[in-house]
């Protein structure tokens, strides 16, 4: 029988894969379409898409990104990220909210105060714009809904 804590994660995957309509700005007015990702995307498709973004990084390696939203005003976004392993020391604060959810892999969170976080597949965190500390990952795929309230997204 499920938990309350699998009924939480449940409801989690679903509500990030199934995006309810948002409003368009425009001089139409139209509504937009549903964002969603598919169980196929979730399993890595979504990485085949032509919109795909990768980033290189000095090291030589390489980030996954795929924007399945970002709404009219740029201030919400959702999508999909799949990063190498790497170690980033967060000193200034993070900047935006972010939900993630960890398909593969994970990460270790370090915060300023010392408090250390595993987070690992299956798993979700939200991150406090505030946040600052020690990012620490061998590798992860996650789902993210980030919200930046203070200035449009890039």
């Amino acid at each position: 029988m499920p938990t309350f804590k699998h009924a939480v994660l449940i409801a989690s995957s679903m509500a990030i894969t199934s995006l309810f309509t948002l409003h368009a700005s425009g001089a139409d007015d139209k509504l937009s379409k549903p964002a969603v990702m598919s169980k196929q995307d979730i399993a890595g498709d979504i990485f085949k898409r032509p919109d795909m973004v990768i980033e290189k990084r000095d090291n030589g390696t390489q980030v996954l990104d795929v924007v399945s939203l970002l709404s009219s005003d740029k201030k919400f976004v959702s999508g999909m990220y799949k990063a190498p392993a790497g170690r980033f020391e967060v000193t200034e604060p993070y900047g935006v909210d972010e939900y993630m959810y960890f398909l593969e892999g994970g990460v270790t969170l370090t915060s300023s105060d010392g408090t250390v976080t595993e987070i690992k597949a299956g798993d979700a965190v939200t991150l406090a714009k505030e946040w600052t500390g020690i990012w620490d990952t061998q590798g992860y795929t996650k789902i993210y809904v980030i919200y930046s309230p203070d200035k449009p997204i890039d």
